[in-house]
């Protein structure tokens, strides 16, 4: 991940009840934005979106390429850019949903839900929201 820290108040604006959007690419390179709830916990630099898997952004996702998830806040902002991919298996859908509900809160059933996992490996925004160099 890129070096720069994000200070205590970038952890809790990650933290904090708010949406954020996705944006992947189609596989012509057009961008696809679209409002997410998503979860990323400190240190780890795994975020989680869940959707369906027949969802855009998870077809997008499965044909390659980077994603950005982008939250904010007036003119507060916090990117977090990475590869993506998405997962079917029991234990990461229950692993994303898990902390879903503990941010949002519980999401309703769907049989078809599978999880994006971000491995993020950049940070940009509001300065606020990292440490000095």
């Amino acid at each position: 991940m890129s070096s720069r820290q994000l200070s205590v108040a970038g952890l809790q604006f990650l933290r904090d009840r708010r949406l954020a959007t996705f944006t992947s690419l189609y596989p012509d390179g057009r961008p696809h934005v679209t409002p997410v709830g998503f979860t990323w916990d400190a240190p780890s630099t795994l975020a989680r979106v869940i959707t369906s898997d027949t969802s855009r952004k998870a077809r997008n996702v499965a044909t390659g390429g980077p994603v950005v998830l982008c939250q904010l806040d007036g003119r507060r902002w916090l990117s977090l850019e990475g590869m993506a991919r998405v997962t079917a298996d029991e234990a990461s859908i229950a692993e994303a949903v898990a902390r879903y509900a503990d941010r949002y809160r519980t999401p309703r059933e769907n049989p078809r839900r599978v999880a994006i996992e971000i491995e993020v490996t950049r940070l940009l925004g509001s300065l606020e929201f990292f440490n000095a160099p």
